[in-house]
């Protein structure tokens, strides 16, 4: 592996191979020296990023969640329809899981028991894509769109729905007769209806 150029590239290898050991090892196997042997560096090197391990989790589940959320701003603007717009925003939900498993799963499915805390500030930024949600369900109520008892319950109703079948999809638990995209679009179908009190029809 040829060195970085800066610092900035070397935080960068550094998350790179992180990621893909966690993803691979899991969080009991991951630790700096093994990462530093991979990517040809010491060890003191990498503690000059980050305090640990934690920390470098903590900089992964971060990242994916800025990602997911940048996303989500870039594809679905305020000038369309409430409707439209969380139909769109769950898809990309979706979409982004599957395009980024690695970053998804250490995100939502790695939970190691002895963790440092998550930092406030990372989880404030980690709330945004849920908060989007909120935002699209408390627009399309307030033009008449969406019957809702409380925005915040029916956004995580919506995330919970989206998290599972990304789950499956992405641990390959998914019945190999279904079609993916008709089994994404079906369920996008229910949250739609589940808020606007249509019936369902499937889009995939």
């Amino acid at each position: 592996m040829s060195a970085p150029s800066d610092s900035k590239d070397l935080r960068r290898v550094i998350l790179d191979e992180a990621r893909h050991q966690l993803v691979k090892h899991g969080y009991n196997s991951l630790s700096m020296r093994r990462i530093a042997k991979e990517i040809g560096y010491s060890a003191t090197a990498i503690y000059l990023h980050f305090d640990g391990k934690d920390a470098l989790v903590h900089a992964l589940i971060d990242e994916g969640m800025e990602n997911l959320f940048k996303r989500l701003q870039e594809t679905c603007p305020e000038k369309i329809e409430p409707a439209a717009r969380l139909r769109q925003a769950c898809l990309e939900y979706v979409r982004f899981g599957l395009e980024n498993p690695e970053y998804y799963e250490i995100m939502h499915l790695i939970h190691p028991e002895r963790m440092e805390r998550f930092p406030a500030e990372m989880y404030r930024r980690a709330r945004r894509s849920l908060e989007f949600i909120q935002d699209i369900l408390n627009r399309g109520a307030a033009a008449g769109q969406f019957v809702l008892d409380s925005a915040s319950v029916s956004a995580a109703a919506i995330w919970a729905m989206l998290h599972g079948v990304v789950s499956l999809l992405i641990s390959r638990r998914v019945d190999v007769r279904i079609d993916p995209d008709t089994l994404i679009g079906t369920l996008v179908s229910h949250v739609i209806a589940s808020v606007t009190l249509q019936p369902v029809r499937v889009q995939a």
